[in-house]
Formats: structure tokens, sequence, C-alpha cells
């Protein structure tokens, strides 16, 4: 069962631990390591939200797997985890620590949708246009492709949505002929 609150709290004392330690970058890249391999692993993923499986177990099959793959601040995050019976959160503590990372470093997430695949320098140059006009600096880019798009594209970072696609533009000439707006309207 999903629980914001708690994966906040985890997440956020991670940091706090992390930054004391002058460690944030290092537990930054063991999280990101420790995501791809939960979603790479379902078996991983039952395995910490089974109730069946012993907590000693489960200690065991992690270790075995983080052993020397993520830092000794990470591993014992873990291991405080599972020992506190919190360990099927950890794909929501996970991305909680993400998302306060990027918060903490003041790094924008910006969502760039395309109806065909765009180059690099075409991707650098929306970057820095984003840059130009607004108080966003840090930005990673997220491209994806959607050939409903017909052609343009949708920008989104946070709330704030660009719609700029030929898709958009026709439902918006169908929403005109739907309501008559080219026919002068008379009693």
């Amino acid at each position: 069962m999903p629980n914001p609150r708690l994966a906040t709290r985890y997440a956020k004392s991670l940091i706090d631990l992390a930054v004391e330690k002058n460690q944030l970058e290092k537990v930054f890249a063991d999280m990101q390591w420790l995501q791809q391999v939960l979603r790479s692993s379902r078996d991983l993923r039952n395995l910490l939200k089974s109730p069946i499986v012993k907590p000693e177990k489960k200690q065991q099959v992690v270790s075995a797997i983080i052993k020397s793959s993520v830092s000794d601040m990470t591993a014992l995050f873990v291991r405080l985890l599972i020992a506190k019976g919190r360990e099927s959160n950890l794909p929501e503590i996970i991305t909680a620590f993400i998302e306060q990372y990027k918060k903490y470093k003041n790094i924008y997430t910006v969502k760039l949708t395309s109806a065909s695949p765009l180059t690099e320098d075409l991707k650098n140059a929306i970057i820095s246009q984003i840059k130009k006009t607004s108080d966003m600096q840090n930005i990673e880019l997220e491209s994806t492709v959607d050939e409903n798009l017909i052609g343009g594209f949708v920008l989104q970072s946070g709330d704030k949505l660009i719609d700029a696609s030929v898709a958009y533009d026709l439902k918006q000439v169908a929403r005109q002929f739907e309501n008559n707006d080219f026919i002068y309207k008379i009693r």
C-alpha cells in the first residue's frame, strides 16, 4: 500500500544525513542504481513485499545484491528499512529521495513530447530557450515520441504545459466547427 508520508520522511532523513556526512552525490548515485535494479527485477520487488519471507532472509538476499555496488551509508539505510519492516516501501522511498534531491539541487525536470525523434542540437536549443525565458537553470530533459501529435511538440514542467502540436490545433478547429463559430447566429 503506497504511503507517501512515510516515503517522504525516510527520504528526507537520508538526504539530511548524506548532506551532513558530505556523501549526497554518492547516495544519489546509489539510489538511482537501486531504482534500476528494482525496476528490472520483479522477483526482488515481490521478495521485499512478501510477509512470508523472514526479515533475516530478506537481509541476506538484499546484502548479496548490493554488497559492493552501493556505499556503506546506503547499505545501512536499506538494512534499517528491513529491520523496521519498511522494506516494501523501498521503491517509493527511492522515488521520494530522487525528487527531494532534485529539489535540493534546483534541478527541474522538463518533459518534451514530439511527433518524431529530435536531434541533440535541437534538444540543446530547446533547453537554452527555456533557460533564457524562465528562472530554471538546471534542466533535466526527458524526451519521448508520440506520433499521435502529428507534428510539433508538447512541453511540460511541473504544472505548466505548452501544447504546440498539430493535433491540439486540429482539436481547436473541430471545437470551433462544433460551436458554429463561423456561422452568424440568427434567432
